[in-house]
């Protein structure tokens, strides 16, 4: 529900003289609060002469009976002594939120285990008060320090946060240093940090013994990982889709047998073929009218993308990789523009349009010509209507479409549905929505109807879908009526069936082709269909998926196993790979296991390298091995692919190094290795 003590947003003051003295711009999502700044600190950016920084007010407590993430166990101040400490103040869907991780991910980088960052989850939306939906963002960004979900704000209460993203530094004496609303992250702290640091290790005050952190491991499928968007054509008889948590894109049939892919599944920003390309974390994809070419979204890239589909070559048509600080004052030639987080993407008469998530505006962008411009948006954060250049404000555009005459789009952070005429300096007007903070899960006519952080939408059959992403649900929308219904959906989790039974988690992109809508089920790591026709739901079961390789960039899990003591000659590894009960291994896809040993004197297997595809529960191996008198470590990479029984679709990749202590000596009773390797349940 809406919290409606939350009044419009507070920007200090020195944003505001920077922002009419600057070019650059800084943004933070709209949340404040009529509270003070955080008792006893100051803006950081206003003391950058400051001498010491070392603080002299106590920073307040954890409030007590919070979920925590990445840890162990609850931490208190007590912990934290000694060490300095940077809260992050943050909500899931907030785009200026998820522009700050890459700089905190440098600061943990650069000061190692003498900075200990904190998120404090204080969510906009109900959903995001939910563990689940915390965790599946973590996940998502990466993140690995911990996290608090403080749904409550029992924690931004008493630091006195009053935007999304708040930082607030603490020193390792406990005391509070200051506090930074809004993006610009990395240049502002990092000496501040490194200030802190020289004082402190001078006094003799840091400790640098282990916390209870506690990383989750992201699940990785072993088809797709948060899938964001699909684009979809019935001529052609093709799907692509957005695996956007493995950094690539998959072609496939409409049936779901998969073609090809673009990019390495490493993140990078690299043009090229399909195997040399590399993309971050791509949002919205747009086919061509005539199917020739693929345009991609290429969102942490700040880069628009194009996929000529009879080459596979890839090349970047706007943007240069950086985040945009500068409006363009004009059209100017796409590739030198900076961009700030393109998310969706629809071509119309020789123009592509992008909502330009980070600075909530549309842009358009002259195929021809090659330049790009602001097309709507006064880039402040709203729900204003109005001339399109001028007055109109936007709320974070995500998920876009048309019918040749106007442009359709979502605004999650307003829970809206918006339009403008494609022709003309025409007004944008409001279909669905009332403020930045009104959302729900209504049927209704205009008004009457209510979203939650919808992030996809589509055109079919003069009407809007709409995939309504914190709610769970696919709705339909009637543009000319305003007339706002559920497709499809009831709440969170895997279920197909009837529309009004189905279930989802999380769903973002969607396209429709050959009378059916598809839909990018992200949470759920999967695509799902709907048939408007029937009203039956199904999960798009993927074909051919050796054509895949494991993504590059999924997370290699480390175990160690007990140590073992083994009589020397010639003997057997027996190599057991288990799955989980209610699981079994997936033939579709050839699953490995791989042997190093730092000591090839002490052991030396007959085979390093084992292949099968099988969809058995358990596969046994005996591999011949030479034991002699001393001490190694085996290590054995396992590349697993395996199901849920029954449920084809979902499918999981494990990548995990096992590594095994062994001592060769000839007293030892047993003879034989026994590596049981026992897949973890997903």
């Amino acid at each position: 529900m809406r919290r409606p003590w939350l009044p419009r947003r507070i920007i200090p003051l020195w944003l505001v003289a920077a922002a009419l003295l600057l070019p650059p711009l800084v943004f933070a999502c709209s949340a404040g609060t009529s509270q003070p700044a955080p008792p006893g600190a100051r803006e950081m950016a206003e003391q950058t002469g400051r001498k010491s920084w070392a603080g002299t007010e106590p920073a307040p407590p954890f409030p007590q009976n919070l979920t925590w993430f990445n840890v162990q166990r609850p931490l208190t101040l007590d912990d934290l002594r000694g060490r300095i400490v940077l809260l992050d103040f943050w909500t899931a869907g907030c785009i200026n939120c998820q522009h700050i991780v890459p700089d905190l991910q440098r600061l943990e980088a650069e000061f190692g285990d003498h900075l200990l960052v904190i998120g404090v989850h204080s969510g906009k939306y109900a959903e995001e008060h939910e563990n689940d939906t915390i965790r599946q963002a973590i996940r998502r960004l990466r993140i690995t320090h911990p996290v608090i979900n403080d749904a409550d704000f029992r924690t931004w209460t008493a630091y006195g946060a009053r935007a999304w993203p708040t930082l607030v530094l603490i020193d390792p004496a406990g005391n509070l240093v200051g506090y930074h609303e809004g993006e610009g992250v990395y240049p502002l702290l990092q000496p501040i940090i490194a200030a802190l640091l020289t004082e402190f290790s001078a006094r003799g005050l840091l400790r640098q013994d282990p916390l209870p952190i506690a990383p989750e491991s992201p699940p990785v499928t072993a088809t797709l990982s948060y899938p964001s968007a699909v684009a979809a054509s019935t001529i052609a008889d093709r799907l692509y889709i957005a695996d956007a948590g493995n950094h690539r894109i998959i072609e496939t049939t409409l049936a779901g047998r998969v073609l090809r892919s673009f990019g390495s599944g490493k993140p990078g920003f690299a043009d090229g073929s399909p195997t040399e390309a590399t993309f971050r974390d791509p949002q919205g994809l747009a086919l061509s009218r005539d199917s020739t070419t693929l345009y991609v979204a290429d969102t942490r890239n700040h880069a628009i993308r194009a996929i000529d589909l009879a080459t596979g070559q890839v090349r970047t048509i706007a943007g240069t990789g950086r985040q945009l600080t500068r409006l363009p004052a004009g059209p100017e030639p796409a590739r030198n523009v900076d961009l700030a987080s393109p998310w969706g993407l629809v071509e119309a008469n020789g123009r592509l349009y992008i909502t330009m998530a980070g600075v909530h505006q549309l842009w358009q962008m002259d195929l021809t010509a090659g330049t790009i411009e602001v097309f709507a948006g006064t880039s402040r954060e709203g729900i204003d209507d109005g001339p399109r250049r001028s007055l109109a404000t936007l709320a974070q555009p995500s998920g876009i479409t048309t019918d040749g005459v106007q442009l359709y789009w979502v605004d999650p952070e307003s829970s809206s549905v918006r339009t403008v005429p494609l022709d003309g300096e025409s007004d944008v007007a409001t279909l669905v929505g009332t403020g930045l903070f009104e959302y729900g899960d209504r049927d209704g006519i205009g008004r009457q109807g209510q979203l939650q952080h919808p992030q996809g939408i589509t055109l079919a059959e003069r009407h809007l879908y709409i995939a309504d992403t914190y709610n769970h649900r696919i709705r339909i929308l009637d543009p000319v009526t305003r007339q706002l219904g559920t497709a499809a959906g009831s709440e969170r989790g895997w279920t197909d069936g009837p529309a009004g039974q189905a279930r989802f988690a999380e769903p973002a992109g969607l396209a429709f082709a050959g009378g059916i809508l598809y839909i990018a089920d992200t949470a759920n790591h999967l695509v799902r269909t709907l048939d408007p026709a029937t009203g039956i739901v199904a999960t798009l079961a993927l074909t051919n998926i050796e054509l895949l390789t494991p993504p590059a960039a999924g997370t290699l899990e480390t175990r160690d196993l007990p140590a073992q003591t083994i009589a020397p000659g010639a003997t057997n590894l027996r190599v057991r790979i288990a799955t989980p009960q209610g699981y079994r291994l997936n033939a579709l896809a050839p699953s490995t296991l791989e042997f190093q040993t730092d000591n090839p004197a002490v052991i030396e297997p007959g085979e390093h390298r084992l292949q099968w595809q099988t969809d058995d529960t358990a596969v046994e191996f005996p591999v011949p091995v030479i034991l002699q008198p001393g001490q190694a470590a085996l290590r054995a990479t396992l590349t697993a692919y395996y199901c849920r029984k029954n449920q084809d679709a979902l499918c999981f990749i494990a990548r995990i190094e096992y590594r095994l202590p062994v001592t060769v000596t000839p007293d030892a009773p047993a003879s034989e290795i026994h590596l049981q390797l026992p897949l973890p349940e997903r």
